[in-house]
């Protein structure tokens, strides 16, 4: 998978222009119902291109692409932390380290993400850092939506796509993205109450917490992750 080009990925999404109409004056009529029709397939057209989008991240998203880079991006991340906690094998936890220089429009919801992963559970916590982190999160275009991967070079990455943010609830799909790194795979069939059933539910679901069987499981393989950890040490 080809790694998000880190020099000038795109640039900031415009913001549409809100317009008060006023009374129109009847020799306006014309370009009125002009407007009107103009608008009409203006919306039509965003419609269709919403659904076009939703189509395409969930084509994605179900790969085999998709499911063979998550997997690759999580033992990134653990041979990462494995090198570097060998010195320090009788932690109680292991951290994370990520940043954000390369996207710093999602400052806010990955700092909500960390929070909620951090609070959900105990074998592994995740930190910010400007330096000697483990994976970083990257935003821009991607036609593919947000994903999890890695560079190819033993570090993992998280692409936040613009459009993709808009559409869903952003944190849930920050935390979701997240929860890649922790190792849980995608479960697209699966309920909203499920942070890993991402876009499965529908734009609607705006849940950015993993249930009790995902904690459980993030919980277990990083205690495991802790013990190889502690052996290589």
């Amino acid at each position: 998978m080809r790694h998000p080009r880190r020099t000038a990925l795109a640039s900031a999404l415009g913001l549409g222009l809100a317009l008060t109409l006023g009374a129109v004056p009847a020799t306006a009529a014309t370009s009125t119902t002009t407007s009107s029709s103009s608008t009409s397939s203006t919306t039509a057209t965003s419609t269709a291109a919403a659904a076009s989008n939703t189509a395409s991240y969930t084509a994605y998203e179900r790969s085999q692409e998709n499911a063979t880079a998550n997997q690759a991006f999580f033992k990134a991340v653990m041979k990462s932390v494995a090198a570097k906690r060998a010195a320090n094998p009788t932690a109680a936890s292991v951290t994370v380290y990520y940043s954000t220089r390369n996207a710093p429009s999602f400052r806010t919801q990955i700092a909500r993400s960390t929070q909620i992963w951090n609070g959900s559970v105990a074998n592994v916590k995740l930190a910010e850092s400007s330096s000697g982190y483990d994976f970083a999160y990257y935003e821009g275009n991607d036609s593919r939506g947000s994903y999890a991967s890695t560079d190819g070079h033993g570090r993992g990455y998280i692409f936040l796509d613009y459009r993709q943010n808009q559409q869903y609830n952003s944190t849930r799909v920050t935390a979701h993205e997240t929860g890649h790194v922790l190792g849980l795979p995608d479960h697209y069939s699966g309920p909203c109450s499920e942070l890993m059933s991402g876009g499965g539910p529908g734009t609607s679901c705006t849940n950015a917490y993993p249930n009790s069987a995902e904690r459980s499981r993030v919980d277990y393989l990083w205690r495991n992750g802790l013990a190889a950890t502690a052996t290589k040490g």
